[in-house]
């Protein structure tokens, strides 16, 4: 009797654990039905890679082209709160504005919205072991970073995007 008792225990420790770990992981925001970790094709812009590595600074190329990322904290924008645009660093596409950004704590700048939903592309990405739905500008299919689902109304969504994916406009002029 005490053996079906402890084994019902551990079962019971087990299926809580993972309802937990389940319930943790981010569920990708307004995904389209797609396989996961494909490219993104769209790129209007056709330039070769070797281009783009002669257009970009490394940190540039890395984030934009390779879709990696820049260490929480460490970007120019993620206190960043002038008034303007936000604008694709590879290809000038303006993809958030300031009235949508807000302070996040999550070490990257945050938009609530894009400046215009067309100007942002979103995928499954399914890389080191998370479930994300990854962003890209869809003029140059460039990687800005991804979005979540918890945000503040009225979108609900947080664009966590990579300082150096972008550039400002201020309202005055660029910055």
């Amino acid at each position: 009797m005490g053996y079906a008792v402890h084994i019902t225990i551990v079962c019971l420790v087990a299926t809580t654990a993972t309802q937990m770990a389940s319930s943790c992981q981010q569920t990708p925001a307004n995904l389209p039905p797609q396989e996961p970790n494909q490219p993104n094709e769209r790129n209007v812009m056709d330039i070769t890679e070797q281009e783009w590595q002669h257009r970009l600074t490394p940190m540039q190329y890395h984030i934009l082209r390779e879709k990696g990322t820049e260490r929480p904290f460490t970007g120019k924008y993620n206190r960043h709160f002038e008034d303007g645009t936000y604008h694709c660093a590879a290809c000038g596409e303006p993809i958030f504005t300031s009235t949508a950004k807000f302070e996040s704590h999550c070490g990257w700048p945050a938009f609530s919205s894009p400046a215009d939903p067309n100007r942002v592309t979103e995928s499954l990405d399914t890389n080191y072991g998370m479930v994300r739905t990854e962003i890209t500008c869809s003029r140059c299919g460039s990687h800005l970073g991804h979005v979540f689902n918890d945000g503040p109304a009225p979108t609900g969504l947080r664009y966590c995007i990579n300082s150096a994916a972008m550039n400002f406009e201020g309202i005055q002029g660029k910055e």
